[in-house]
């Protein structure tokens, strides 16, 4: 068929500018190449590739090496990964960060040791690294099942480790111990602790030095402590950023928690100003203050509003705590269901993302239905609302919070309670978290440590604990039938957690136009031996096509 003149120029026409882009595109030289390496991408087709190019802090190129190649320029710095797994970065999708990087820089933590002397030398080593007679802090992130001893350890054992310093040590918020020193600076006496804390004795009716609390009154214990200075705030936050960087973490959900309120924001906020952040933060507010938790809210936020920020910090919603009458309340009355209703309104017509802490199914009830009655008015199927913790959830749970479009983020403290818990729940424990049923059921998961003061912000514990279903003290507790595949486990701490800060379709997997986040591990968490994978640490890590982290053979990288 004759064709006219003017159509075949204008199709010519057409076909050169396409080629001219293709060829411009592939001519585009990258910052950063990083070759020979097992690329765990992560994609829809769940791809490995070989090797990766960045180019202005996004994935150019991700295939081959021949593919990749082709980007190489004058200025392109290329890494060998010496045929490493490299993985996009981890995102802890409920982590309490910002809290504890404040204290990071003056506190102890017994994150990776194995026995009650190896905890003691860290005490020993931060009291000799610090001024005479400094506080020596260990606010949580450990349990005695870590240790060979399967233990606490004992005052006269923390006495003998550094005599000279005043000691706190808080496990989980149960149990807290404090030394003579210490409670002599805060002019406590140790039979006498303050409102709602009780003495534990030994089975002679002996004080052993530790207390027993709950959140509310360990969290006021521990705000009597001497606080941090500002300084030590920011080189805190700097120090535990680089910790989340050697685990391979480049972002986190940080969902506030107690004692976290605007000033305490300040050593993070500098940071972003000076663009020295190397994780990813998205921060929900926490409510402070009882009884006034709306108007904190709307006082709050009217300059920000819900995903103000960029891509290294930026405002994510409301929550954990929404209201302190309904936080985690398993028997609410009308009228603390009604305040609550009242604050989640204003969060779905403010197109405001909520996050719910909530641990007990049985009562999860009264949650879902002011959710469902909220969202009959305000569809909050888009809002990104998420449920926290809530490891026992039934099938009929999820199956509600997936027709609401609602998240559920997964922690792991059934890793470090799992024995009470099957004793308490027997043969419905092992179920406990249901992550495979949620799969199936079309629930969006978030995988999340809880750290620091409950938990271990090490995501290889948490992953470990996903593909293995044994607890901290080795015992089986989770049932083959709710163990996810190790490429599931990972979706859930990558991919599947940005999407709780609506992030997905810019990072947590390795596609070309996504942000340059991801790390190169010192072992295959994919094929290594499972009860390996807590050791995991990453060799190299990168944010934005910027080396955050570099150790062994990428040491001089940064």
């Amino acid at each position: 068929m004759q064709r006219h003149p003017l159509l075949r120029a204008w199709r010519g026409a057409l076909l050169g500018l396409a080629l001219a882009a293709t060829a411009g595109a592939w001519a585009q030289p990258a910052d950063l190449i990083v070759t020979n390496a097992k690329v765990v991408t992560l994609d829809a087709a769940s791809t490995t590739a070989q090797a990766l190019a960045v180019r202005d802090g996004r994935l150019l190129a991700v295939g081959d090496a021949a593919t990749v190649a082709r980007h190489v320029g004058p200025s392109t710095r290329t890494l060998d990964a010496g045929g490493r797994t490299l993985i996009p970065g981890l995102i802890d999708s409920h982590l309490h960060g910002i809290r504890a990087a404040l204290s990071y820089a003056t506190e102890v933590n017994w994150v990776n040791t194995y026995t009650i002397a190896e905890a003691m030398d860290r005490l020993k080593a931060k009291a000799a690294a610090s001024r005479p007679g400094a506080w020596l802090v260990v606010a949580g992130g450990w349990t005695e099942q870590q240790f060979a001893e399967k233990r606490r350890p004992t005052l006269a054992e923390v006495m003998a480790a550094v005599p000279d310093n005043p000691v706190y040590v808080q496990l989980f918020y149960n149990s807290v111990l404090l030394t003579p020193k210490a409670l002599q600076a805060l002019q406590l006496k140790a039979d006498a602790p303050p409102h709602g804390l009780t003495v534990e004795r030994d089975a002679g009716g002996a004080a052993t030095g530790w207390w027993a609390g709950n959140i509310i009154n360990m969290s006021q214990l521990f705000d009597t402590l001497p606080q941090p200075t500002y300084e030590d705030n920011v080189n805190g936050t700097r120090q535990f950023f680089a910790e989340l960087n050697r685990l391979g973490v480049t972002g986190f959900v940080d969902t506030g928690g107690f004692s976290i309120s605007a000033p305490q924001f300040a050593a993070m906020f500098q940071l972003w100003r000076e663009k020295a952040m190397t994780v990813r933060v998205a921060y929900h507010l926490f409510s402070q203050r009882r009884d006034t938790e709306l108007a904190d809210y709307q006082a709050a936020t009217q300059l920000v509003p819900m995903g103000f920020g960029d891509e290294m910090l930026k405002f994510n919603g409301i929550g954990e705590r929404i209201t302190l009458a309904m936080y985690n309340n398993n028997f609410p009355n009308e009228a603390v269901k009604a305040k609550f209703l009242e604050a989640i309104r204003w969060a779905a017509r403010q197109r405001m993302a909520v996050t719910v802490h909530w641990s007990e199914d049985s009562s999860v009830q009264h949650l879902l239905d002011l959710f469902e009655q909220v969202d009959r008015e305000t569809p909050i199927a888009p809002l990104r609302w998420s449920v926290a913790h809530l490891e026992n959830a039934s099938e009929a749970t999820l199956r509600r919070m997936a027709a609401l479009g609602v998240g559920w983020t997964v922690q792991m403290s059934s890793y470090y309670n799992g024995a009470a818990l099957l004793a308490q729940r027997g043969e419905a424990a092992r179920r406990m978290p249901p992550v495979v049923t949620a799969r199936r059921l079309g629930v969006k998961i978030g995988g999340g440590t809880d750290a620091h003061r409950v938990a271990s912000y090490n995501p290889f514990v948490m992953l470990q604990w996903l593909l293995t279903g044994r607890t901290v003290s080795g015992l089986q507790l989770r049932a083959p039938q709710e163990i996810p595949s190790r490429e599931e486990a990972l979706r859930h701490y990558t991919i599947d957690s940005a999407w709780f800060s609506f992030d997905e379709t810019r990072r947590g997997s390795l596609e070309p136009g996504k942000l340059a986040d991801f790390a190169v591990l010192d072992q295959d968490i994919l094929t290594v031996p499972l009860e390996r994978i807590e050791r995991t640490q990453s060799l190299l890590t990168v944010v934005g096509g910027r080396v955050v982290h570099a150790a062994g053979p990428f040491a001089a990288a940064r």
